[in-house]
């Protein structure tokens, strides 16, 4: 193995200890990408990996999403290089990518490049193991429950004003119906929840919004959840397919910059269905 991992919590997280350019060759990828999938989120402190040493291993540990510059997407709340910097108010809650596509991106590689002064720490919750930790009634409860997930929902719960032109947007975007418990090809099942998850199929708002609430509070307990505070030259990696992640807010002209690179899915959500909304 050319590197060294640490496991940061007992449930979620590993440290992981290289010299960069050990870390570029289709070996070590795929050994990252095991330990990926087994432990959520890998953190490389003050890595200062470049943008083409990010790509390059993405690239080996899975399929690029073309999007940004040359596979890099630059994230910051500056509207003068984002002209939609508002929606990412929604990353400052609970959430998963791609709740809103039959099949969701894998994961993806963050690095820090600009920080901000105050805020701005990333966290992320193991919903592998919430699932695995809930008690059997629960799981029995929730087995065969589908639950409607919508990008304008997760729009006005993060606080983004809703203009004519936004909403035209969000409405744009079909909600998405998934299994709540998402059972995967290996066999493992993780909670599809989060900001976007709007209601539940066959219950009533209030009731289905309570379970939810529930089971968001469940997942994100301390046992399941890393809180990364960020350092100049960071880069971590994770799962999308069994971890929610939120930023920490933080001030809108702070000047905070990151740079993520993301993997292609490759599994679909079990029982995916798309509704107009």
């Amino acid at each position: 193995m050319s590197f060294i991992a640490s496991n940061l919590k007992p449930y979620i997280g590993s440290e992981i200890a290289a010299d960069p350019g050990g870390l570029l060759n289709r070996a070590a990828a795929g050994e990252l990408r095991e330990l990926l999938i087994s432990r959520g989120v890998l953190v490389f402190k003050g890595l200062h990996f470049t943008d083409e040493q990010q790509v390059a291993l993405a690239g080996m540990m899975g399929s690029l999403r073309e999007e940004g510059e040359r596979g890099i997407y630059k994230i910051t709340l500056d509207k003068a290089a984002n002209e939609r910097a508002d929606y990412l108010k929604g990353s400052f809650l609970w959430h998963m990518d791609g709740t809103h596509d039959d099949v969701p991106v894998f994961g993806c590689l963050l690095s820090g490049r600009v920080l901000s002064k105050t805020g701005g720490q990333t966290e992320f919750a193991n919903s592998y193991i919430a699932y695995d930790k809930l008690p059997r009634q629960t799981k029995e409860r929730i087995a065969n429950l589908r639950v409607v997930h919508s990008v304008g929902v997760s729009m006005r719960r993060a606080g983004v004003a809703e203009t004519e032109q936004n909403v035209r947007h969000w409405n744009s975007i079909p909600d998405r119906t998934h299994d709540l418990v998402w059972t995967h090809r290996s066999g493992r099942k993780s909670l599809v929840i989060g900001c976007h998850a709007s209601h539940v199929e066959g219950m009533g708002l209030e009731q289905g919004r309570e379970l939810l609430d529930e089971l968001l509070e469940w997942t994100t307990q301390p046992d399941f959840v890393y809180r990364h505070e960020w350092s100049p030259g960071d880069m971590l990696i994770w799962d999308n397919t069994g971890v929610l992640h939120r930023a920490e807010p933080y001030p809108m002209d702070s000047g905070r910059v990151m740079h993520r690179t993301t993997l292609m899915g490759e599994e679909a959500f079990s029982h995916s269905t798309v509704e107009r909304s």
